[in-house]
């Protein structure tokens, strides 16, 4: 098995890197984001209140859930037979994800299937646990991060309105699995680096553990 975690808050870059590294790489493309955003669709397509977490619990445990790769190599996950696209995005889910996530259970729910995908093929993942909580073992470890101004520039860019500073507070404070940076991660501030920049930076790296020809 082979990971390469990819870690770090809101708007630091995470999926653009991890897509185009997993390109470079020749590896899948695995978005835990995408999956814990699934959930929480799902969620309020129900008409749950994502404040309550036995409610959330009850109806994770219902859901009939699968995940794979398409012929790109990026992966999906499909829900009570429904795979969301666009609404991923949508305002609702963007307030709502951070506290669903909080729950134990869509957390054990996501990992299964981030481990599930990783035993069938090299992966690059990218979230705010991948190294310090569903592949800890891994030693390519990365921790992407940017100032504030930055990340809220790069929200508003992708047409993004919520709280970058909620967000944080929420996704480092939770009891279960918060983001943090992963021991032995490398720590990478993306502020000033292009796409490119990171992603260079990111397989010099790799090159050193003999994942990329030098």
């Amino acid at each position: 098995m082979i990971v390469i975690a990819i870690d770090g808050p809101a708007a630091s870059g995470k999926s653009s890197v991890a897509t185009r590294l997993a390109r470079r790489l020749g590896f899948a493309h695995v978005n835990s984001g995408g999956m814990y955003r699934a959930v929480t669709w799902e969620i309020l397509r129900q008409q749950i209140d994502p404040s309550q977490a036995g409610s959330v619990e009850a109806a994770v445990l219902r859901m009939s859930v699968d995940s794979g790769f398409t012929e790109a190599g990026d992966s999906f996950i499909r829900i009570n037979a429904e795979m969301p696209d666009l609404e991923l995005q949508t305002l609702e889910v963007n307030q709502s994800v951070s506290t669903v996530s909080a729950v134990p259970a869509v957390r054990i729910l996501v990992n299964a299937q981030l481990r599930a995908l990783a035993e069938k093929r090299p992966i690059v993942s990218e979230g705010r646990d991948i190294g310090s909580v569903v592949f800890p073992e891994t030693p390519h470890k990365f921790y992407l991060d940017a100032s504030p101004e930055v990340r809220h520039q790069r929200r508003a860019a992708q047409g993004l309105h919520d709280s970058i500073e909620k967000r944080d507070r929420l996704d480092s404070s939770r009891a279960n699995a918060p983001l943090k940076i992963a021991s032995g991660a490398h720590v990478i501030d993306t502020s000033h680096l292009t796409l490119e920049g990171v992603v260079e930076t990111i397989s010099g790296i790799l090159c050193k553990s003999g994942i990329l020809p030098a």
